[in-house]
């Protein structure tokens, strides 16, 4: 296998990351050419190395260029090698199901949840939606499929980015279940939840940060493509939410592998500005289209 391939093994079977068994690594080290999970992925000035290989790196200099961090230092070098956004993600996610099981639906899930016809008088519900689920399976495919892909994508794209790239993703999401429903069609008084629009969001994103990186995307679309699949086969399934978050993350992962580097940083926070921006006129123009329509009517 070459060191500069991501994706399947040459046998077509998903690559796993050799320090956690069973953990699909979509990346592999530049320097050995192994798979690498999130956890064990670092930064290196060309491409990303496992953490065997930055050890490896480490004993190999000369001892006058170690430095011995304590302290402090120590613990915020550790900090910020973990992917806190994505961790803090699926907290937020996990205490919002366990509040959905404790608390009657009305308190909590039917106050987040949304619903095309209530978004326009409430529209919080456009983000807050994507942190429930409507079941155990649900929330454990979501945050698996978060924690496979969030800590590549954090640490290649720094902290801010990743959360406006997630949260962006969860309200186009939203925005994507509103401008395909009709106010005559029950999908307009349906509610929908789950973090699956900022998961699509995040899987358009990686292919677009591999591009950039030099490696190849194809595993990565066949997971997209699967799971769009499995949206359209199986009733229940806000497919339209698959949509609005794939393409609000493919929009800002493409802004986004155009406008790497410190300088260009402020310009990449801009286009996320720009990208919010459109989803709300989106939004707006439904809702007026709606009511002149009721007008009409």
């Amino acid at each position: 296998m070459s060191t500069t391939s991501w994706g399947a093994s040459s046998d077509g079977t998903a690559p796993t990351c050799p320090r956690h068994p069973g953990r699909v690594a979509y990346v592999r080290c530049h320097r050995c050419g192994r798979p690498t999970c999130p956890e064990c992925t670092r930064n290196a000035p060309v491409g990303v190395q496992c953490v065997d290989c930055v050890n490896a790196a480490q004993h190999e200099k000369p001892r006058a260029y170690v430095v011995q961090g304590t302290g402090g230092g120590a613990v915020a070098r550790a900090l910020s090698q973990q992917p806190v956004v994505t961790l803090a993600i699926i907290a937020v996610c996990v205490v919002s199901f366990l509040l959905q099981q404790v608390l009657p639906a009305a308190q909590w899930e039917q106050r987040w949840i949304f619903a095309p016809f209530i978004g326009e008088s409430e529209p919080w519900r456009f983000l807050t939606a994507g942190f429930l689920h409507g079941g155990l399976l649900h929330i454990a495919l979501n945050m698996w499929a978060l924690w496979t892909v969030g800590g590549f994508l954090e640490q290649g794209l720094g902290r801010v980015r990743f959360l406006a790239l997630f949260l962006l993703s969860v309200i186009g999401g939203q925005v994507g279940v509103l401008l395909l429903a009709s106010p005559t069609s029950e999908a307009w008084w349906v509610g929908v939840l789950g973090a699956s629009g900022g998961i699509f969001g995040l899987f358009a994103a990686v292919v677009f940060e591999l591009r950039r990186l030099g490696g190849s995307a194809q595993s990565m679309l066949l997971v997209i493509g699967i799971n769009l699949v499995f949206g359209f086969m199986y009733s229940g399934v806000a497919w339209q939410a698959h949509l609005g978050g794939l393409a609000t993350g493919a929009v800002l992962g493409f802004l986004y592998s155009r406008t790497q580097g410190a300088r260009r940083r402020f310009q990449s926070y801009a286009l996320t500005g720009v990208v919010l921006v459109a989803l709300v006129a989106l939004a707006a123009w439904k809702y007026q289209s709606v009511g002149d329509l009721w007008i009409d009517g």
